[in-house]
């Protein structure tokens, strides 16, 4: 800034004003600071000036991975953290318990205003461990301390209205394919009590035989597991795939062994994904609500990175069906 002074012939003072735009400065003298700026080539060193400011400008998602549902997410979250003028890091943590702790660590936090993180891997006791001024909401299914704002999706409702909706258009043995029996809220157990609960309110009964849980949230697993279902000889005529990508899975399996989709067995995901509307015949799936995820985590954040100090938030967010050619059941 010196230099930039002695080039333009004024004080330092009069190059700080131009630059944080702090006071009123003439516009022949303004020009000429300009000019030596672009000729010395001279950058504000952001780094410095948000250190000395108290805050960087930058938020964080942190989450398992940004495919497929993280990476629609990750979409609106960026255009509401954009918009009130600030940027968005993305974080890879894999779901990893240890990854999430390190991103939680103090030294990283200091890089951000606030921090929004999609928990898979650290259970309730190893968050009240995280001690923090920054600002920290939390998104996913995973029971949380109350002291963090929280936002999380109608699992168990989502999964009750895609099997409700198969048993009205005729199935009534359906897997639950990637659901689980873990203790605690899960994405897995609660999409799979949403299943059981459409099931037993039909009057159909649990059979723990059609909760077919998978090695890992990829279509290449969905499909081995529904193959082995099918070569079993266990019957069914539905599959609720907890997400759209274990039901694209499902889907080629179900192809590989010859079974018409919906005729002989009908299939629905979770997600709403934009490319499964592409996916013949049409993906039935339960909209996850991106949007309104989105706006609520976000909102959360930026009142607390403004200096709100209310209690915590702990928000659920609805979720409908988007009905599709995967399914015979009413729209």
């Amino acid at each position: 800034m010196a230099d930039v002074a002695r080039e333009a012939g004024v004080s330092v003072m009069t190059v700080s004003n131009v630059l944080n735009e702090r006071l009123p400065v003439g516009e022949t003298t303004r020009a000429r600071v300009m000019a030596a700026v672009e000729a010395l080539g001279y950058e504000v060193n952001l780094t410095a000036r948000h250190l000395r400011a108290g805050r960087t400008d930058t938020v964080a998602f942190i989450a398992p991975s940004f495919h497929d549902y993280f990476g629609e997410v990750s979409d609106e979250i960026a255009l509401r953290v954009e918009s009130e003028g600030r940027h968005l890091v993305l974080e890879r943590t894999g779901g990893g318990p240890e990854q999430e702790m390190e991103a939680l660590s103090v030294s990283r936090l200091r890089l951000y205003d606030g921090v929004l993180l999609s928990v898979a891997g650290l259970d309730i006791d190893r968050l009240e461990r995280v001690r923090t001024s920054t600002p920290i909401v939390l998104l996913g299914e995973r029971d949380a301390p109350e002291r963090f704002d929280h936002v999380r999706l109608a699992n168990e409702e989502g999964a009750r209205l895609a099997t409700a909706h198969m048993i009205d258009g005729g199935s009534r043995r359906i897997v639950a394919l990637g659901g689980t029996f873990d203790p605690g809220h899960t994405m897995s157990s609660d999409r799979r009590l949403g299943w059981e609960r459409a099931m037993t309110d039909a009057g159909l009964g649990v059979d723990p035989r059609y909760v077919v849980p998978i090695s890992e949230y990829s279509s290449a697993a969905a499909r081995d597991a529904l193959l082995e279902v099918i070569d079993s000889g266990l019957p069914f005529d539905g599959v609720c795939s907890i997400t759209d990508v274990i039901a694209l899975g499902a889907i080629s399996a179900l192809a590989e062994r010859g079974l018409r989709i919906p005729e002989d067995v009908q299939v629905t995901g979770f997600d709403n994904l934009e490319m499964v509307q592409f996916v013949p015949p049409g993906l039935t799936s339960v909209d996850a609500n991106h949007e309104e995820l989105a706006e609520k985590a976000v909102g959360m954040l930026h009142r607390r990175i403004a200096g709100w100090d209310g209690p915590a938030e702990h928000v659920v967010v609805p979720v409908r069906l988007v009905v599709r050619g995967s399914t015979r059941g009413r729209a």
